[in-house]
């Protein structure tokens, strides 16, 4: 049985956030506190910013962008709303537009999630699964949504005029 590769990262995504867990509790208990929902969170995020890793905070969501531009020209083409209008206001077609997005992106999450892992490991040589699952889909979900939408709305706008 061959595997894909985004079996393959996604797999390795969740290995490392699972391996990751016992030191959170461990970490937890120590602090009294949950680090997803400290002050400690927002204070070590300008942290994220300035050490390793922080060529991702331009990769990922330029890499989301090009997605979503690609995905909202689709949309457009088929005669679909835009994606954030369609996944709130068109719940007969909720389930296609999350799996359309899933399809695109699945990899490029995964991707951020052991990114975010890694650069945890090397500006504080602790791990959070919680920061990373949060973290690592925030920089592609939103570009990615975000361009799908405009891009579908433009892509309308300038067949509508020609």
């Amino acid at each position: 049985m061959k595997l894909s590769r985004s079996t393959i990262i996604t797999g390795l995504a969740a290995v490392v956030l699972i391996a990751a867990v016992p030191s959170a509790i461990r970490d937890t208990f120590a602090a009294g506190r949950i680090y997803l929902f400290s002050w400690d969170f927002l204070a070590d995020i300008p942290q994220r910013f300035t050490g390793p890793g922080r060529f991702r905070f331009i990769l990922q969501p330029l890499v989301a962008i090009i997605l979503g531009i690609r995905d909202g020209r689709a949309d457009a083409r088929a005669g679909r709303p835009p994606y954030l209008t369609g996944l709130l206001f068109h719940g007969e077609r909720r389930q296609e537009y999350l799996q359309s997005a899933l399809a695109s992106i699945r990899d490029l999450l995964a991707m951020g999630i052991i990114l975010d892992v890694i650069a945890q490991l090397l500006i504080y040589h602790l791990v959070h699964p919680g920061a990373a699952l949060l973290v690592g889909p925030v920089l592609v979900c939103t570009p990615y949504a975000t361009s799908r939408g405009v891009t579908n709305r433009m892509a309308r706008m300038g067949a509508g005029s020609a």
